[in-house]
């Protein structure tokens, strides 16, 4: 081989390798991706939990197990997990106490013959100290 064709060659080697290097970084970092959003999911039994971290720190997100959990896979026929994310809509004059936005969601829930993901928003009024905004 001349010196000329091992020049090309090793240029050829050279332009392939970095061709592979953003396919195997985007790669990476898309599992590294994934891996951290189901990494942030905090596992709770119940909801509480996630109410007063969003009322604290804006937001929260969990998955539900435990006894409630499998109530709703048997009551509505579906495996999927429950996740649930909690957000703070704003701050409400009775101290450490928060106007939140929860909203849950599963996958693959039976409804009209079909199976389709749920989702379902709902507000509360909620305080740090783990009563509604208002009770006394």
């Amino acid at each position: 081989m001349t010196r000329t064709a091992r020049i090309a060659a090793t240029r050829t080697e050279r332009f392939a390798l970095a061709a592979r290097i953003p396919a195997t970084l985007l790669s990476t970092l898309l599992a590294v991706c994934s891996h951290a959003q189901t990494t942030q999911r905090l596992v709770v039994t119940e909801i509480r939990p996630l109410l007063t971290l969003a009322v604290e720190h804006g937001a929260s997100r969990g998955v539900l197990t435990g006894a409630g959990a499998n109530y709703v896979r048997r009551r509505f026929d579906a495996a999927a997990p429950i996740e649930i994310d909690v957000t703070r809509l704003h701050d409400l004059p009775q101290h450490n106490c928060a106007r939140l936005e929860v909203v849950t969601r599963q996958r693959d829930v039976p409804e009209h013959g079909k199976r389709a993901d749920q989702e379902l928003r709902w507000q509360v009024s909620f305080c740090r100290d783990g009563t509604l905004a208002g009770e006394e």
